[in-house]
């Protein structure tokens, strides 16, 4: 199945996109894209929902978060050789960990804010997965079994406020709008192999990402089960799992966004995003 949600920012409705591409409305079958939905048994059920009988969403409707009541989002850095070897770091050992906050997260095709002071904003197309039941000290070989789907995430950084402001990472991967997840959770039965899916990002029409799960350092099921050693994942939690060599931060000399830049980006099955570029928004009145 591919999961979605769809209307204005804070009121979006829970939906799924049928076999012939048309968004149907699921809220008269579940609340949300949200924890206990994205357990097992329920998410059997819904598979088993007549879809034709659903109504439609209004066309040209907004595509939210594709889950919604995420309690973290942690990620994985410098899980790619070649991102870390264009980063002038070190390839790690052990899986890299950092956090994104949740006020971080939108919807895959939102505006994407230009901090105050951002000198440095970079891009980072990863694959997104979202945890479907409770998963505590998991070994490797059950692990994809805790997984209710994936889908795309840009990993939005800030790399002066990252690299140059002392610290740790979080400061300049936690900006409003730097984690835009979506269009789609694909569930797991439906991603026959998450370590072979194509990835890419384009800005303003120019390719910079052109790279594949294949060639994780960490696989999908490592992570799960190496996390879940140090905090208990639940349902609705989103991993980002690194992202593929290409970032702006690599590029020689470098290239940074700037407000009213496009960027594209996708993953093979699991939809695209679209994200315009634009100057930061002071506090909401």
């Amino acid at each position: 199945m591919k999961l979605l949600r769809f209307g204005p920012a804070g009121h979006e409705k829970p939906g799924l996109v049928d076999a012939s591409g048309v968004i149907r409305d699921l809220s008269s079958v579940v609340d949300d894209i949200a924890g206990a939905t994205l357990l097992p048994a329920n998410l059997a059920k819904l598979r088993d929902v007549k879809t034709d009988t659903l109504p439609t969403a209004p066309a040209g409707a907004r595509i939210g978060p594709c889950v919604a009541g995420v309690g973290k989002v942690i990620c994985v850095g410098l899980n790619y050789s070649d991102h870390a070897k264009e980063s002038n770091m070190a390839i790690p050992t052990e899986p890299i960990l950092f956090m994104k906050p949740t006020s971080a997260i939108c919807g895959p095709n939102d505006h994407v804010e230009i901090p105050r002071g951002g000198e440095k904003t970079d891009w980072e197309v990863e694959l997104g997965v979202v945890i479907g039941k409770t998963a505590k000290y998991v070994g490797k070989e059950s692990a994809l079994d805790y997984i209710a789907g994936y889908c795309v995430v840009n990993d939005v950084s800030e790399r002066a406020f990252q690299l140059e402001r002392g610290g740790q990472w979080d400061k300049g991967k936690g900006h409003d709008t730097f984690a835009p997840i979506g269009p789609w959770l694909v569930t797991a039965d439906e991603v026959a192999d998450p370590q072979n899916l194509a990835m890419w990002l384009d800005v303003d029409g120019h390719r910079y990402q052109n790279g594949s799960t294949r060639t994780m350092i960490f696989d999908v099921a490592t992570l799960v089960s190496y996390i879940s050693q140090f905090m208990t994942l639940q349902p609705g939690d989103v991993i980002a799992t690194g992202t593929p060599p290409g970032v702006g931060l690599g590029q020689k000399p470098p290239v940074y966004l700037h407000a009213g830049q496009t960027m594209k980006l996708g993953i093979a099955g699991l939809g695209e995003q679209q994200q315009l570029t634009v100057p930061a928004k002071g506090t909401a009145a």
